[in-house]
């Protein structure tokens, strides 16, 4: 596994930067499966411990400023949000955060058990992205949404954030060891992203993947 971008050509590219800077709008936030709205259309979702970046990460990525709203307080996403990303090319879903704060060990684990009854029957669902703080690399909370990913056999991929928060040879260091204790796992996409929403790096890139799943 690398943590080396694949190359993606200028049509690619810009065929990303154009499906993530169009129209995105906020559909509904799903406290239940039976409000899910219908799997007619391929489906991504962001994942992530609570604190890492994962809001200002979609707002980079789409070139908002507060689609999905960072708050100081974690664990403020608390429903699976919907949004319309292309007028009907794309789902995309904010996933609770893990790891939760200043909530009940009960409230916490009726989060997980909605997110886990969401990946084993979203049968549109092409990717989960996890993100992961480049500062601190893998913690025991990320193995076991890893877990509960590849026991719904859910393809994920890692995206390294805050990367522009440390040197680039320390995030490459975090990077090997990464991929290093998930090359086992069977559900891991081989690519690992390291990305800056502040700097912008990676998220060309990554917006290209994302189009790549509509197709």
């Amino acid at each position: 596994m690398s943590d080396e971008a694949p190359e993606f050509d200028e049509e690619t590219i810009e065929a990303g930067r154009v499906l993530c800077s169009g129209p995105c709008t906020f559909l509904l936030g799903a406290a239940s499966l039976t409000q899910l709205p219908e799997a007619d259309r391929p489906e991504i979702a962001f994942a992530g411990r609570s604190n890492v970046g994962k809001s200002s990460l979609i707002n980079g990525l789409l070139w908002r400023k507060n689609l999905a709203r960072a708050s100081s307080e974690p664990g403020r996403t608390r429903e699976l949000n919907y949004f319309d990303l292309g007028e009907g090319r794309l789902w995309l879903v904010d996933l609770p955060g893990f790891g939760y704060a200043k909530v009940s060990r009960t409230q916490a684990q009726e989060w997980q058990r909605l997110t886990l009854r969401y990946l084993r029957g979203r049968v549109n669902l092409r990717r989960v992205f996890l993100l992961i703080d480049s500062r601190r690399g893998l913690m025991d909370t990320d193995h076991e949404v890893m877990d509960m990913l590849d026991s719904a056999a859910v393809t994920y991929q890692l995206v390294l954030t805050k990367t522009d928060k440390i040197k680039r040879t320390e995030a490459d260091a975090v990077s090997a060891k990464v991929a290093e204790a998930v090359k086992k796992r069977p559900a891991v996409h081989p690519m690992i992203r390291q990305t800056s929403a502040e700097k912008g790096w990676g998220l060309p890139e990554l917006r290209a993947e994302i189009y790549q799943l509509t197709e």
